[in-house]
């Protein structure tokens, strides 16, 4: 008898711990808000001054600091650890902000993030400046890049999309204001297309005008065509389609030279303000051009192909330098992008200060994206696993990157978001020949709205 009471008492400890392991493997948010979060908080705050010594992140107390210690205890005076804030708590990991003594800056917080993650018991910790002499420590208690759920308050507005989830719980928003012109990388199934369909229904609900370029006979941006203003699904309508936006955006200047009384011979160059300081009744819709597998715009087998190679080059560099102020902006989507694709590839890059950099099949390609902004991103990207697809790493030109990956969106969802908003798609005048018709979608049976009478009736 007293060995079953013995076993029994020891089953409820066994089956709590099988439970805790079970659900940090299979449930990590669920295993951080009942275990992580309460184990790490008390790792912190019962090590909190002996751990910043060990990084050497304190300092030699003040003067009157070490008098009054003395002669208030009498015992030893021990070195200084930057103040800390109140600890806030949340569903990915905790938040803490400290403040730095005198002679300390943030980078040295930085440099110690790694000791701090394994002194504390989480998965990463990263650095944010606040103020002067004030950082944030954002302490991530799982790894949110494997299973990803956008964070449910995200800062959103016109021409700004939360499309991906930071290694860091925040979500990552493309901001078309701030950054224009974006390159996005990746090979066959890296997520490259998720990637898109995000950005097209977040923009789908906005007054933007969608415009799509899809060499391969439209099967990635079809779906979308009730939203788009203009579709090309060949080289010879994307031809045709980069003169108009060209011409679309050269009008724009000529309105912003008559409302600021500019003289009409002046060089678009010369101007350098924008249609965002037109009032909003004259303002144009902003225009998104999505360029998805470019390589095959610069692709040619014969000689007239190679002219109208450099012309649609040409265009599109016009509009990466210049269609910015004139409220135009590029979505640049490939496999590779380098200089072996000819004449024009290395200046149109130039121009796409965004990067995003999915799975590649050579370092090569990671160079092509993030190479010439963030050399420390390359190794970053070459190291993402086939079976995570839609795991990215993001840089542009200020040189910061960071690791991102977008949240699963079935393309029948996304189709369905852009045939529901395809009214709010802007009225521009000049990309009304190059509107895909969509016929309206047959209403099943079952879903007729008036019942059919009964023969008794």
């Amino acid at each position: 008898m007293t060995d079953l009471v013995t076993l029994a008492e020891l089953g409820a400890p066994l089956a709590a711990t099988g439970g805790a392991v079970y659900a940090r493997h299979a449930h990590p948010a669920v295993y951080w808000s009942t275990v992580g979060l309460p184990l790490s908080v008390a790792r912190l705050l019962a090590s909190y001054s002996s751990t910043m010594d060990a990084c050497g992140l304190t300092v030699e107390p003040s003067r009157w600091r070490a008098l009054a210690v003395r002669a208030a205890t009498r015992r030893e005076v021990r070195p200084v650890p930057p103040r800390r804030g109140v600890i806030r708590p949340n569903s990915t990991g905790l938040r803490v902000r400290l403040r730095l003594a005198p002679g300390q800056e943030s980078a040295d917080v930085a440099a110690s993030a790694e000791r701090l993650r394994h002194a504390w018991g989480v998965h990463a910790v990263y650095v944010r400046d606040v103020k002067p002499g004030v950082v944030e420590l954002r302490l991530v208690g799982y790894d949110v890049l494997r299973k990803v759920r956008m964070p449910r308050r995200v800062d959103s507005g016109l021409l700004r999309v939360p499309v991906a989830l930071r290694e860091d719980a925040t979500a990552f928003v493309r901001d078309y204001r701030a950054v224009p012109h974006e390159l996005v990388l990746g090979a066959t199934l890296s997520g490259k297309s998720m990637y898109l369909r995000h950005l097209i229904t977040g923009l789908a609900a906005q007054p933007v005008a969608l415009v799509g370029i899809d060499c391969k006979r439209g099967v990635e941006l079809a779906p979308f065509a009730p939203r788009l203003s203009a579709l090309a699904t060949d080289p010879d309508e994307a031809a045709e389609l980069l003169p108009v936006l060209v011409k679309e955006m050269e009008d724009r200047y000529d309105l912003i030279k008559a409302r600021q009384g500019i003289a009409p011979g002046t060089l678009d160059e010369e101007i350098t303000s924008d249609v965002w300081g037109l009032p909003e009744n004259e303002r144009p819709a902003p225009i998104v051009l999505f360029v998805d597998e470019v390589a095959e715009l610069f692709l040619v087998a014969t000689r007239k192909d190679e002219e109208r190679r450099d012309e649609m080059v040409t265009h599109l560099i016009r509009l990466a330098q210049l269609g910015r102020a004139a409220g135009i902006y590029l979505e640049v989507c490939g496999q590779r992008f380098g200089a072996e694709l000819g004449k024009g590839a290395t200046m149109l890059r130039a121009q796409l200060t965004g990067r995003v950099c999915h799975r590649v099949n050579d370092e090569a390609s990671a160079k092509m994206a993030l190479g010439d902004i963030a050399p420390e991103a390359v190794y970053a990207a070459c190291s993402i696993a086939p079976e995570l697809p839609g795991l990215a790493v993001a840089g542009d030109t200020s040189g910061g990157w960071s690791r991102i990956r977008t949240p699963y969106l079935s393309l029948a969802d996304a189709a369905a978001t852009c045939r529901e908003s395809a009214h709010l798609a802007p009225d521009v005048p000049a990309l009304a020949p190059f509107r895909r018709y969509v016929p309206p979608v047959p209403v099943a049976a079952s879903e007729t709205v008036v019942a059919p009478r009964s023969v008794t009736e």
